[in-house]
Formats: C-alpha cells, sequence, structure tokens
C-alpha cells in the first residue's frame, strides 16, 4: 500500500569520495528538470569539478551551491554515484533519503544501521533490468555500457599493434584478434567498439542465448559444446556447477592463446565475480597480449593476477589490467547518462514534488533498501540476517554478467 507523503522536499548533489572517481550524480543540463517536481536543487561545492562542470554551471541551471556541511544540513533527499562514505551515511537523520548506486549487499552491517537510523536507502543497482519500463532508470546497464566502449580503448592504447587490418607500403599488418568474455551490456558494447575499430573479434557468454547477439554484432561465437547453456532466463545467469565450473577453465584455457586481447566482463552485482581465466591461460597469451578484466575489484576478478585499478605485466610480457571502474575515466558521458537515470527514477517516485514510497511497486520494491527503520529489500534483508547471525557474509555467485 503506498504510504501518504510527509513533506515538501529539498534535493542535495553529492561530491563524490571515492578514489579516482570523477562522476556526478545530476549534471547541470538535468537541474531545471529536477526544478520541475517541486524541490530546490543544491550543490556541493566542486562536486562536478570530475566531470567538467564548473560551480558556475550549476548556479546558472538554476542550483545553490553550498558547502558539504550545509548541503547535508540542508538537504532531504541526497543523490549520489557510488556509496558515500560510512561516516557520511552514519550522519544521516531519520528525515533523509539517500539515492545512489550504493551495493547494499557488499556492506550489509552499514544498511543494517542505516535502518536503526531511520533512513530511507534508495539503490539503482537494484532496478529492474528485465523491465521495460524501468530501462531509462537501468544504471548497472547506462555505466556498463561505458565501460565496454572504454575497456577496449584502453586494450588498444596498451597494444603493441595495429587492432585493424591495414595495406600499407611497408607491409601489411594482420587485424587483432579479440576475444571478449560475456555478452551483457559492457561485452556487447565492447564487441561493436572492436568491431568499428577493425578487430577480428570473438565473443562468449555461459548463456546460449546470448550467442544471436553476439553474432548479431558481426562477431564469432566460442563454442564450448561440453557446458550446457546457464541461462536462468530473464537474462540472467545461474551459477554454474563445480564441474561446469571446472570444465569452463580448462577450455577457455584451451582457446585463449588464439587471441591477441582478452575483455573479461562477466559480473555478478553484490556478488564474487567468476574466475575465468587462470593463471596458467595467461601463460598461454604470447608476449605483447593484453587482458582487460572489468570484474577486477573487493572481490577477485574474472582473471587471475588482476588487481583492481592496477596493470600488472608478468614475466612473459602479457598485460593484465584490472579496470573495474572504467566509467569514472569516462566522466562527462558517464555522468550525462547517469544523471538522466536518476532523474527518470525521481520522477517515478515523486507525485507533486514529494517522494511516495510505495513497495507494492515493481521498481521500487527492486531499489528501496531501507524504509521505515526496516531493512525492507529482501536480498539485502537475508544478507543483514546472515551477517548479524554468522559473524560475517560471503558475496554469492549467481546473477548476470553486464
Amino acid at each position: 500500500m503506498a504510504e501518504a507523503p510527509v513533506q515538501a522536499l529539498t534535493v542535495g548533489i553529492l561530491k563524490e569520495t571515492a578514489s579516482e572517481e570523477r562522476r556526478v550524480a545530476v549534471v547541470p543540463a538535468a537541474v531545471e528538470s529536477l526544478r520541475e517536481l517541486g524541490p530546490a536543487v543544491l550543490v556541493e561545492t566542486g562536486a562536478g569539478a570530475g566531470a567538467h562542470y564548473s560551480d558556475d554551471d550549476y548556479v546558472s541551471a538554476g542550483a545553490e551551491v553550498v558547502s558539504a556541511s550545509e548541503l547535508h544540513e540542508r538537504a532531504d533527499v541526497l543523490l549520489s554515484v557510488t556509496r558515500p562514505s560510512s561516516e557520511i551515511l552514519r550522519r544521516l537523520r531519520s528525515d533523509q533519503t539517500v539515492v545512489g548506486m550504493l551495493q547494499p549487499l557488499n556492506d550489509p552491517l552499514l544498511i543494517r544501521d542505516l535502518a536503526d537510523l531511520g533512513v530511507t536507502a534508495v539503490s539503482l543497482d537494484g532496478v529492474p533490468r528485465t523491465l521495460s519500463r524501468a530501462q531509462p532508470m537501468d544504471a548497472l546497464s547506462s555505466q556498463a555500457n561505458v565501460a565496454g566502449y572504454k575497456a577496449v580503448i584502453v586494450a588498444a592504447a596498451a597494444y603493441d599493434r595495429y587492432l585493424p587490418l591495414l595495406m600499407t607500403a611497408a607491409g601489411v599488418a594482420r587485424p587483432a584478434e579479440i576475444l571478449v568474455l560475456g555478452a551483457g551490456v559492457a561485452g556487447l558494447q565492447a564487441i561493436a567498439t572492436a568491431n568499428r575499430l577493425g578487430a577480428v573479434v570473438t565473443g562468449y557468454d555461459v548463456r546460449h542465448e546470448a550467442r544471436e547477439e553476439i553474432r548479431s554484432l558481426g562477431a564469432e561465437v566460442l563454442e564450448l559444446p561440453e557446458v550446457e547453456s546457464a541461462g536462468a532466463g530473464g537474462g540472467y545467469a545461474r551459477a554454474l556447477t563445480d564441474a561446469e565450473r571446472r570444465f569452463q577453465l580448462g577450455a577457455l584455457s584451451d582457446q585463449v592463446h588464439r587471441f591477441d586481447i582478452v575483455i573479461a566482463t562477466a559480473q555478478v552485482p553484490g556478488g564474487r565475480p567468476p574466475l575465468l581465466l587462470e593463471e596458467d591461460a595467461i601463460a598461454r597469451l604470447r608476449p605483447g597480449a593484453v587482458v582487460v578484466d572489468l570484474a577486477a575489484g573487493p572481490y577477485g576478478g574474472n582473471v587471475a593476477l588482476s588487481r583492481s585499478d592496477d596493470t600488472v605485466v608478468t614475466d612473459r610480457g602479457v598485460t593484465v589490467i584490472g579496470a573495474g571502474n572504467l566509467p569514472a575515466t569516462v566522466p562527462r558521458a558517464a555522468s550525462e547518462a547517469y544523471s538522466r537515470n536518476v532523474r527518470t527514477l525521481l520522477f517515478h517516485m515523486f507525485s507533486e514534488g514529494r517522494p511516495v514510497i510505495d513497495l507494492d511497486d515493481e521498481i521500487q520494491a527492486g531499489v528501496v533498501i531501507t524504509h521505515g527503520g526496516r531493512v525492507v529489500h529482501h536480498a539485502a534483508a537475508a544478507a543483514v540476517e546472515a551477517v548479524t547471525t554468522a559473524g560475517g557474509v560471503e558475496p554469492h555467485e549467481s546473477g548476470t554478467p553486464y
């Protein structure tokens, strides 16, 4: 049942504090439309600087630029890209709402604390990705699209040859052979970008239904026939069995040496990414080969040796790039896309300038994590229960690559 709104709200745009994060939750062009909702728009000083938006740009758009302390005091709804620091979140009041990609399954204790504080937490990484009317709010997909594009650019910059076939007076340069692991949003964008740059592209995904999507972009499909489709419906993938995982690792290791560049994109929101390439597979790559791991992060990655936001060069000269936050390196495009996601979600949740929390709504049921002093999101509540009763929680391995 929908709950009656209680007050008109002021929206505040936070400055991102995560290391190397250059995105901003709302770009100046979106400020005017946010004001149509009714609330005033506050912007923390310097919030847009990483994406090349000045404070004056926001003022011209109709926002008020204020200090961090003033924003935290006055704003009723705080907008962010990544999860604000735990120190900021734990200072929130019971009448405040925080909206961002909060990754609630990664820190259940923090989510429990937000519920205890009475904070309403809304996480865009919970938008139902297969619900057509939710697609304009799907921040995971919009940012994955940026990441897939930039992954190919990063790989090309590190590669020691050309990507396209080139015929010159000095001879013929063969095109690069690129393997993209995972045909979610990031993988499909990587395939499309690599094709546009003239490489010969092959794609692989554990979901057999993804094969036609790979082919539709002009890429070949890497066939591992002994691995049954891991599709779980709705575009999602189930976790592989131990036997399937062992076979997949061996089969990919046998195939990967044919490629000059490997881009791994298989991620599990809120969980541990699947390991796709072991050290043995990396050792089989030729000197000068490049591997870009979009899943590299605190829970590991798709590729052995990859480290978050770091580059490793093996003794054989294979470059392994941990690239878990590539959208932050394309801050203007990524911020513009994310800003549209946030705007659309707020318009969905606001009525007459006020938020209306309705957990019977499919979209809100996916994004509202805490409200009214409770953890109301099913998966987040289960994670909180697990960490509370067992003293720890392991990231899950089922989900969808993106």
